[in-house]
């Protein structure tokens, strides 16, 4: 392992045993964080390593450092947390391709729930998608599978599901194209109709399109 590699990593350790302790300790925003020291003993890693994390958050505007006063969370969170924590996980393919496969996890199971309930694969907001794509001929990809996500009922997953969504760079945050727009029909009508074997291969073939 090279020295940026391992300063790296040291980096994440340190942000994610900080995320720990903050929700622990029930720190707030605008929270006093433990000096340098104290995280240095308490995290186990150097003062240096503490002192340039500290630094790194600093910039990413989640936390504040006072003249004199200490470290606080910063009461304005510019960014999220799973932004910093992206740029150190996501830096080669398998972790970009685990992300992915988890967030299809999750989509999948979403999908199985409504086509077997019978009062969620009848709402109206799959005739609505359906309909889209038929006038305008595109519909917001994210927006379609945000709504499989809330629909299921699974709210967990759901907040799981946009974490992945933000580690993965939002990038289904786009409209659909020509060539998924029967793929997405039949997958909805598939859904609506609860042919779940359907369903899914037509989902695994739109993200396989994507």
């Amino acid at each position: 392992m090279d020295k940026q590699t391992e300063n790296k990593k040291v980096f994440l350790e340190i942000v994610q045993q900080l995320r720990q302790l903050i929700q622990v300790e029930k720190i707030q925003s605008g929270g006093k964080l433990p000096s340098e020291r104290v995280l240095s003993e308490r995290l186990g890693v150097g003062r240096s390593s503490v002192r340039e994390a500290l630094r790194s958050l600093e910039l990413l505007g989640l936390i504040e450092t006072r003249h004199g006063g200490g470290t606080f969370l910063a009461t304005t969170h510019n960014h999220q947390l799973v932004e910093v924590l992206s740029m150190f996980i996501l830096e080669d393919e398998k972790s970009k391709k685990d992300v992915e496969l988890t967030r299809q996890i999750h989509e999948k199971e979403a999908i199985r729930v409504i086509t077997c309930t019978e009062v969620l694969r009848t709402l109206p907001v799959w005739d609505s998608f359906f309909v889209k794509l038929e006038i305008d001929g595109a519909v917001n990809c994210r927006d379609v599978l945000r709504e499989i996500l809330i629909t299921s009922g699974n709210r967990l997953a759901l907040k799981v599901w946009f974490q992945l969504v933000a580690y993965d760079g939002d990038r289904l945050n786009r409209l659909s194209t020509e060539k998924e727009k029967l793929i997405i029909q039949t997958m909805l009508k598939s859904m609506q109709l609860g042919f779940e074997k359907e369903a899914l291969q037509a989902y695994e073939k739109w993200m396989e399109t994507a």
